[in-house]
């Protein structure tokens, strides 16, 4: 078995044991809700931690990425990261500093501290772990589940930008039919995998937003849907789709709305507050698409031209894993 644990699961073995209560959690553990929200008195405290654990090439940048995407998307401004590294036995110091040097690059990068965390060596892993846990601040959290009926869905960039950047490297020898000019510009997406200056600007505006990840851009929006308890129909021809992504994803046969999502931002914006979203997204330099709207419905899920999917999807990319 591999991927996230099922919603069923999480409800009945997850949900239920959330140790002392709390009354200074605004947000706490939720299906759809990737962040957490603590007040601190007068500012609040959002907190995310993600595992990274199969990607290889590029493991430091994408872990701290992801990590750090969950708090921006959820209104927070990320400032702090502690990083646990999980070495294969047979690692050396070229490997160590690799991922070190990734972790240290991308913290850099975005303006974050890592703080503490810890490495060892585990005989039982092929591969690395990183376990990582981000923590921002914020004025007001902007939960997965707040979207209304009559809202607009944005997103962001495109689909399936961080897939593809894992298929452009880790699957590299396996895309031979794929020219190298179009590989390589594909590489180049792990830099447009942070969604911060996405959720900066049109965070004022949304009632909703969501970083989708593992399952892509469906399980991204079904899980919005869900823990919004709406409807959110989508135009898949209005889902804007780099060259690179449809070319490469063609080529390894799977479908770009169903591999890792990091690098778009999906935001659900009241009609009243469309034009200035968009506009604020255009002056901050991030490309953004209105791909469908909400509804009020008796079941959550998402609607994809007629297709109705009220279950969470396997990521198309575990079975080039496996």
């Amino acid at each position: 078995m591999i991927g996230k644990v099922t919603p069923d699961d999480l409800a009945a073995h997850v949900f239920t044991h959330t140790g002392a209560e709390s009354d200074a959690v605004v947000q706490g553990p939720a299906y759809g809700e990737d962040a957490a929200a603590i007040d601190l008195g007068g500012q609040l405290l959002v907190v995310s931690s993600d595992p990274i654990s199969l990607a290889i090439d590029r493991v430091g940048t994408l872990g701290i990425n992801v990590s750090c995407n969950d708090v921006a998307a959820s209104g927070g401004d990320p400032r702090w990261l502690t990083a646990t590294i999980h070495l294969p036995g047979d690692a050396d110091a070229n490997a160590i500093e690799r991922i070190t040097g990734q972790l240290d690059e991308a913290a850099r990068e975005i303006g974050v501290a890592i703080v503490g965390g810890h490495s060892e060596y585990d005989p039982g892993r092929s591969r690395p772990l990183l376990g990582l846990t981000c923590l921002g601040t914020a004025d007001r959290f902007v939960a997965t589940g707040g979207a209304k009926p009559g809202d607009h869905v944005l997103l962001t960039k495109g689909a399936a930008i961080e897939g593809t950047a894992i298929l452009a490297t880790d699957f590299r020898e396996r895309l031979s039919a794929v020219p190298d000019a179009v590989l390589d510009r594909a590489e180049d997406f792990y830099s447009d995998i942070s969604v911060i200056d996405d959720a900066l600007a049109v965070r004022e505006y949304a009632t909703a937003m969501h970083d989708p990840t593992e399952g892509g851009l469906i399980d991204g929006l079904l899980e919005l849907a869900v823990a919004s308890d709406v409807e959110v129909s989508i135009d898949r021809e209005a889902i804007p789709i780099r060259e690179e992504t449809e070319t490469i994803c063609e080529a390894a046969g799977v479908d770009p709305l169903r591999i890792f999502g990091s690098g778009a931002l999906v935001a659900a914006v009241p009609e009243a507050s469309l034009e200035a979203a968009l506009d604020a997204l255009d002056e901050a330099g991030v490309a953004a698409a209105d791909i469908g709207e909400v509804r009020e419905t008796n079941e959550p899920r998402l609607v994809l031209d007629g297709e109705i999917h009220d279950e969470p999807v396997r990521d198309d990319l575990y079975a080039l894993w496996e």
